[in-house]
């Protein structure tokens, strides 16, 4: 499937979908944002379907908001369009998101990265909150992320002055998760996805819920979260087979149920 600001496509288990605005470095518009959402859905909606790779060019994983299209809207426009509301069905994917980004995430576009669940980025990557600038500050919820990922004094500076954070940076503060060459990005966030595909379904989900648990709740009610999620397991038929090929020193076969 493809479409003219995104192109998608599977690859095995796994759902990519590429930003394709390369003349304006990926802006996020409206248009954008809703074609990203409902592929992200469409790929959750296939059983066959293990992981999401979202990535854009060499030049840019995407440069910001689209500025032009919300540069005259008034507080009144910009309340009840509530674009965030476009972004919270994004985050309510339950298959595991991987960001491979590469250029220049910036604004929305480091805000995108973020409600990625793992980031991979080149050394040349750039991220920023350059909403400063703008006379604005993070709308999509860059304020409050990145002050999780990197810390408050990080955050405090990037926000308060706009200044960009390249990649070995942004891997040292937490930001990304794996950094390698800038030419092996996409090919490093494959093999990621590749590997959550031999695992089953479900229970990936179910860890990815138990992560995020962490992410938003106290150690008391995320380690109870966690042992209710992890009992249950027990009921699938892919925790017999992980177990029995962990015992018999073989690979296992899961069947997602």
């Amino acid at each position: 499937m493809s479409d003219h600001v995104i192109l998608t496509e599977t690859v095995d288990r796994v759902g990519i979908i590429r930003l394709n605005r390369p003349k304006a470095l990926n802006a996020l518009n409206v248009e954008v944002i809703t074609a990203l959402v409902e592929a992200a859905e469409t790929f959750q909606a296939d059983p066959n379907i293990m992981a999401i790779v979202v990535t854009g060019n060499e030049k840019a994983f995407a440069a910001g908001a689209d500025i032009k299209e919300m540069a005259d809207k008034s507080f009144v426009e910009m309340h009840m369009a509530d674009w965030s509301a476009r972004w919270d069905r994004f985050t309510a994917i339950r298959l595991p998101i991987i960001a491979a980004v590469n250029g220049y995430a910036l604004g929305g576009g480091c805000e995108l990265a973020m409600m990625a669940d793992i980031m991979v980025a080149g050394p040349k990557t750039q991220f920023g909150q350059p909403e400063i600038n703008l006379g604005v500050i993070p709308g999509w919820g860059g304020s409050q992320r990145l002050t999780r990922a990197v810390g408050k004094a990080k955050a405090m500076d990037m926000v308060l002055t706009g200044r960009m954070m390249d990649g070995e940076e942004a891997e040292r503060a937490g930001l990304v998760a794996r950094l390698v060459e800038d030419d092996k990005v996409f090919d490093t966030a494959m093999e990621i996805a590749q590997t959550i595909a031999a695992k089953s379904r479900p229970v990936v989900m179910v860890a990815k819920e138990a992560v995020d648990a962490a992410f938003e709740t106290t150690l008391s009610q995320g380690v109870l979260f966690e042992r209710r999620t992890f009992h249950p397991l027990f009921a699938l038929e892919d925790q017999k087979e992980g177990m029995d090929a962990f015992a018999n020193k073989r690979k296992a076969q899961f069947k997602d149920c």
